[in-house]
């Protein structure tokens, strides 16, 4: 394959932003719109054509009949010591080309529907050229040949998630929020750069091929080092992953996601489905081959995300605005891929167990971006339609929006896990992956599935049905086709997506893996999943006082799911009462009354001598006389004085 094509993959959107940023202001909205749907259509359709190349071209096979991972290109960017480097190129494999297919296409779809739900925004031409970068950003994270070209890219998303979640800069609370997500990040960075750091340090590489292709060379490099009780390389592991932790919003640092819902709608579908917080499982998953080397580090990444989990949609529960609902959902499904990545790193060396885990997560990461976005731009057609992310001024939108309805229901059907949608076939197969590795973790993850169908059809009743809520300026409608196509396409990918022969190509070990099912497990969760849906259905189908029984009946447990279990406030008391007010506020007394008021003291005596003393400088020469006699005077008695 031509190098040329991958490149462009990079610099038509690097070139869309930099143009759209510089001279999108001379544009009209139209046309920097088009424009940047324009470049994100042709960096489309190169994607698939490098990804079609990749998976059917058998250039890409090798003798043993194994898909191999090629280095597009490759070029020195910094040379540090020895044969030690940080390179920029383009990385092809199984993964990197899945990603590919999934950025290009949420992202064109985004393009596309911001025409029209973006339509008459003050700053529309800096909206796309944000998007640009962001598209970009991503793409480059997702084909870096090296962790550390990976940590640049890295970077860029945490900066471009700022400029579109901060995209109303006019509103303190997006200003707030765009702050919080860029903050959180970069203490979650802190540790995936000192991991880096030490990873290199002992393997004396940032090359992903090298570090992957022999994982037991990267063991066996450490020299057995350990650090407190744990190896250096399970140090180096986790602290990597807590820059998973950050971008893809697991406790305890997940309090940036929900906030981020500020951003405008299309941008949630971006950040939640294709970009950012898909980057953390991504990371783990190029690293797999090394995190299989420390079973330690990956029951880290288990217990996290098994956590994170529950905690995600107990609370998803309880939320009035639907993009929480939503924001909330995702941080429950990337923790899903979480716990399917470590259980299969986690496999007791079985590696029919590791492939099951692993092919599993990335099934699910690929099924989940198309739903999950299509579930954020219906969520946006129905703010467009009533003005409000409230859903208590929604109810019974279903005859006055029937595309979005619809769309949305096949959504909520496939993150439920309902046959034959494409959630349906991923989620069994993390399942399938959590049964094999703990019983126990199976129980728990099926808990999780059964509370997403809950909630998920919770917020579909109350949108869609409960009590119709009359709207008085104006009567819901179907968004225009700008924004209705891409409900369309993506419903229609959520269908079929389940059946695709995903394992054959996206591989694991660069072996194929068929996508099976456990029917026992899969049987059961169809039962629980159905069963929450019906509990959704009596309780929130047609207005009824259940739900405020419900509430009444457990109204503390309500009250913390509703306030997210007071993390956020958590946080406001360690950084205001603690770290502000107990050490900032006391070292800056110290420093304003002790440090500044003993210079300023020392400044004071210096300038009160200098004040005695400047008559001395008066310019009259019988002065000098006079001063230099008595000094002669006072020496020669000291000298008398000593001598004596």
């Amino acid at each position: 394959m031509s190098p040329i094509i991958p490149l462009l993959i990079l610099v038509i959107p690097l070139s869309m932003f930099l143009f759209l940023g510089i001279v999108g202001c001379k544009l009209s909205h139209k046309t920097a719109g088009v424009l940047g749907t324009l470049g994100m259509g042709t960096t489309l359709v190169l994607a698939y054509l490098t990804a079609f190349t990749y998976f059917f071209d058998p250039q890409f096979i090798d003798a043993a009949g194994e898909r191999i991972q090629q280095v597009l290109f490759d070029q020195t960017w910094l040379h540090l010591y020895d044969n030690l480097s940080i390179n920029l190129g383009f990385l092809i494999d199984p993964i990197s080309a899945m990603m590919l297919v999934v950025i290009t296409t949420i992202s064109f779809m985004v393009h596309l529907y911001s025409l029209g739900y973006m339509h008459g925004e003050k700053g529309f031409q800096r909206y796309y050229a944000f998007l640009s970068l962001f598209s970009f950003s991503m793409l480059g994270l997702v084909v870096a040949t090296n962790i550390f070209q990976m940590y640049i890219f890295w970077e860029l998303v945490g900066a471009s998630s700022y400029l579109l979640i901060g995209f109303f800069y006019t509103k303190h609370s997006a200003v707030s929020a765009s702050k919080k997500a860029f903050i959180v990040t970069r203490f979650a960075d802190l540790g995936f750069l000192m991991g880096i750091l030490v990873l290199s340090y002992y393997t004396g590489t940032f090359d992903f091929i090298k570090m992957t292709s022999d994982p037991s060379w990267v063991l066996a490099s450490t020299g057995g080092a350990t650090f407190m009780g744990c190896s250096v390389l399970t140090w180096a592991l986790v602290l990597i992953f807590t820059g998973g932790m950050g971008k893809s919003a697991m406790m305890p640092l997940h309090i940036w996601l929900p906030d981020a819902m500020e951003g405008p709608t299309p941008v949630s579908a971006l950040i939640h489905a294709a970009t950012m917080v898909v980057a953390g499982v991504f990371l783990v998953a190029r690293m797999f081959p090394v995190y299989m080397m420390e079973e330690a580090a990956t029951t880290f990444v288990v217990v996290i995300g098994a956590l994170t989990a529950f905690y995600a949609a107990i609370v998803a529960c309880t939320q009035i605005d639907i993009k929480r609902v939503l924001a909330f959902s995702t941080i429950s499904q990337i923790a899903f891929m979480m716990v399917s990545l470590g259980v299969a790193s986690a496999g007791n060396g079985q590696v029919e167990h590791h492939g099951l885990g692993y092919m599993a997560s990335m099934f699910h990461l690929f099924t989940h971006a198309m739903f999950k976005a299509l579930l954020f731009l219906g969520a946006g057609a129905l703010i467009h339609a009533v003005h409000s992310n409230d859903y208590t001024a929604m109810g019974g939108l279903r005859k006055y929006m029937p595309i979005t309805h619809w769309t949305f229901l096949i959504g909520c059907l496939a993150i439920a896990g309902i046959p034959p949608f494409s959630g349906f076939f991923s989620k069994d197969e993390i399942l399938s992956a959590c049964y094999a590795w703990s019983p126990i973790a199976g129980m728990w993850m099926t808990m999780v599935a059964a509370l997403t169908a809950f909630y998920m059809f919770r917020l579909y009743f109350l949108v869609f049905h409960w009590e119709e809520h009359k709207c008085e300026h104006h009567t819901p409608h179907d968004p225009p086709m700008t924004m209705a196509l891409p409900l369309i396409f993506l419903a229609a990918v959520s269908i079929v997506a389940g059946f695709i022969p995903f394992g054959h190509y996206v591989t694991w070990n660069r072996e194929a893996y068929d996508i099976h099912l456990d029917w026992t497990i899969a049987g059961t969760s169809i039962i629980i999943a159905v069963l929450a849906i019906a509990f959704a259905w009596k309780m929130y189908y047609r207005k009824n006082e259940l739900p405020s029984k419900f509430r009444k009946a457990v109204p503390a447990l309500w009250d913390w799911c509703l306030h997210r279990f007071y993390w956020d406030e958590l946080y406001m008391f360690i950084t205001h009462k603690i770290i502000f007010g107990l050490i900032c506020r006391p070292l800056a007394w110290f420093d304003r009354h002790i440090i500044d008021g003993t210079m300023d003291a020392f400044a004071a005596v210096t300038n009160k001598a200098s004040e005695a003393i400047k008559p001395l400088q008066s310019g009259q020469v019988q002065m000098y006389v006079w001063v230099y006699a008595i000094g002669t005077l006072l020496l020669g008695a000291i000298t008398v004085i000593c001598l004596i």
